[in-house]
C-alpha cells in the first residue's frame, strides 16, 4: 500500500508540474504579444532614393535599311544586299565584332493602294531589315552614322546611352540611397518628437542596380550630309539609380 502512495504521490508530484508548466505558459503569451505591438508602434518606414550620374561608356545604334520594290522577291534581295554591304562596313572598316551587331527587325510586306474604281491593289513591296549596334568609342559616333548612311543605310534610329557594367557603381548608389533614408527618417523623428533608433530591416526595391538611359532621337540631315557635314551625337550622361525601404526603430 505504502508503495502505491508512493507512485501516486509521484504522479501528483509530475501532474502539479505540468500544470504549473500550463499555468506558465499563459503568462508569457501576454508580454510577448505586448512587445509585438509596441514594436509595431514604434518604427517609421521610408524609402531612400540613390543616383549617380555617369559618363556612358557604349551606346546601341538602330540602323536599317528600306527597301521598295515591284515584287516580294526584288525588295528582298536588294534589301539584303544592302545590309550585306553595311555589315562588311561595321565589322571590316570599324573593326565591331559579330557580338555587337544584332538584327532586330526584319520583314517584307507589300503596299497597298486604294481606289473607288480598283478597290485595294498591291502597290509594290516594302522590305526592311534593322540593326541593334553596339559601340564604344563614343567620339566616332557621328562619323560611323555618316559611313552606314553612304553604304546605303535610310532607317536611322535612336542612339541610346549607356553604363555597359554598372557593378563597380552599385556600392556608391546604395550608400547614397542609405544616407537619403537616413535624413528622411531623422527628419520623420524629429517632427514627433522622438529619437532614431536602430535599422531594424532593409531591402532593395528594384533587386538592383538600374540605369536610366540616355537617347537621342537621330534625323539623318541628308542635304547637310551632301554639304560635307557630319553629323553630330552627343554622349551626354547616364543615370543610375536604386532604392531602399528600411525601417527604423523610434525611441
Amino acid at each position: 500500500m505504502k508503495g502505491l502512495v508512493k507512485k501516486i504521490g509521484s504522479v501528483l508530484i509530475v501532474g502539479s508540474l505540468l500544470i504549473g508548466g500550463i499555468s506558465m505558459s499563459g503568462v508569457f503569451q501576454g508580454p510577448a504579444k505586448a512587445y509585438a505591438d509596441d514594436v509595431q508602434k514604434n518604427v517609421v518606414s521610408v524609402v531612400g532614393k540613390g543616383e549617380l550620374s555617369i559618363k556612358p561608356d557604349i551606346v546601341y545604334l538602330s540602323i536599317g535599311v528600306d527597301t521598295t520594290a515591284t515584287t516580294a522577291q526584288e525588295a528582298q534581295k536588294t534589301n539584303a544586299a544592302k545590309i550585306q554591304k553595311i555589315t562588311t562596313l561595321l565589322k571590316g572598316t570599324w573593326k565591331i565584332a559579330d557580338k555587337d551587331i544584332q538584327s532586330t527587325q526584319f520583314y517584307v510586306q507589300p503596299n497597298y493602294s486604294y481606289s473607288e474604281k480598283e478597290g485595294q491593289q498591291v502597290k509594290g513591296y516594302n522590305a526592311n531589315h534593322t540593326l541593334l549596334v553596339s559601340y564604344r568609342d563614343l567620339t566616332k559616333v557621328g562619323e560611323l552614322l555618316d559611313a552606314a548612311s553612304a553604304a546605303g543605310a535610310n532607317n536611322i534610329g535612336n542612339a541610346r546611352f549607356s553604363v555597359e557594367d554598372t557593378s563597380a557603381f552599385e556600392a556608391q548608389v546604395i550608400e547614397k540611397a542609405m544616407a537619403n533614408a537616413d535624413v528622411k527618417a531623422g527628419a520623420i523623428a524629429k517632427a514627433a518628437k522622438r529619437s532614431l533608433g536602430q535599422v531594424i530591416t532593409v531591402s532593395q526595391n528594384d533587386g538592383n542596380v538600374t540605369p536610366v538611359y540616355f537617347e537621342q532621337n537621330l534625323k539623318m540631315d541628308m542635304a547637310a550630309a551632301d554639304a560635307g557635314a557630319s553629323t553630330s551625337v552627343q554622349p551626354g550622361v547616364v543615370k543610375v539609380t536604386t532604392q531602399l525601404s528600411v525601417m527604423y526603430e523610434l525611441k
